[in-house]
């Protein structure tokens, strides 16, 4: 007998997992050590059994993902990987009616709604609920999640959601969690931008960015960039937020459609986008978001 779809999966549920990367791992270890019985698929047989290690049912099938799941949460990077998994790969043939699916990834909204009516004509629910935090905020489980979809079933995997995320917020119906995730790493990739260009003047200048970074992040300047990515990734050289230079780029196009399609300005918006796909075609392939700084040093392979 199915658990009726408003009644809140608590810890003991079963889930299903797919996507087990650098974000999708600690994650599923999360919700292990929460009492959740996992059931866990990725293309990649290390990562099954890194996640077999935290106490997950590694499963050889994304139909078995589906098995008995309450819900079922997919951290993917985009639409086109969350709309293979389920149609082509079959998972939501497979999940029986009153399933809610959880597209944790960074999806076009438009995409997520389109998916959210096909997987209602066979009695299957969707919440849209990105994270933000990278894998810092996945291993200690602080991620902040934005979540989209029924306000029944949002609550339904609320307590799920919290295992992952020390803040949680419903911000509207379907499509509404990857409409903000989208204009938030717009802001985000903006503020490094020009934080970034600002503090290589002044370094030119003679400042050190130490000072800089010190005054800044007790003035109006400060942006989650001077308070966390330059000193964190930037100043040590490690570039290794866990976030790759491409995924914020997708991110950041998504939100300047968004603006377009509803007839708003998005000049800064658009001339940021021009300025990362520079970057991104000079940077390598796998480059983390921070390595921007690199590029602006004029240093793509960051020698020197």
């Amino acid at each position: 007998m199915s658990t009726p779809t408003s009644t809140p999966l608590a810890d003991g549920a079963v889930l299903g997992f797919v996507g087990l990367g650098n974000m999708g791992t600690p994650m599923v270890g999360h919700l292990v050590e929460a009492g959740y019985t996992v059931r866990a698929f990725d293309t990649d047989p290390v990562a099954q059994e890194r996640v077999a290690a935290l106490g997950a049912k590694a499963v050889d099938t994304l139909t078995a993902v589906a098995e008995g799941a309450d819900a079922i949460l997919l951290m993917l990077p985009n639409s086109d990987a969350v709309e293979s998994v389920l149609y082509e790969g079959g998972l939501l043939d497979a999940a029986r009616p009153g399933t809610v699916l959880v597209d944790m990834g960074s999806s076009r909204p438009h995409s997520t709604r389109a998916v959210a009516e096909r997987a209602a004509g066979r009695g299957v629910r969707l919440v849209d609920a990105p994270v933000s935090g990278g894998v810092a905020g996945a291993e200690a489980g602080t991620l902040t999640i934005m979540a989209g979809g029924s306000a029944e079933d949002v609550a339904r995997v609320r307590p799920s959601l919290e295992r992952l995320g020390g803040k949680v917020s419903h911000v509207g119906g379907v499509g509404a969690g990857h409409a903000l995730k989208a204009l938030n790493n717009l802001m985000s990739a903006t503020h490094l931008l020009v934080s970034s260009e600002a503090l290589l003047a002044g370094e030119e200048f003679g400042l050190t960015p130490e000072a800089m970074l010190d005054v800044v992040n007790g003035s109006s300047g400060r942006s989650g960039s001077t308070q966390t990515k330059w000193p964190q990734y930037v100043l040590p050289g490690t570039f290794d937020s866990g976030f790759g230079l491409r995924l914020m780029l997708k991110d950041m196009r998504i939100a300047v459609d968004l603006a377009r399609e509803s007839g708003l300005p998005s000049l800064l918006g658009e001339s940021a986008v021009e300025l990362w796909d520079k970057a991104a075609a000079e940077l390598p392939a796998d480059a983390d978001h921070t390595e921007i700084v690199r590029w602006l040093r004029g240093r793509p392979n960051g020698k020197g």
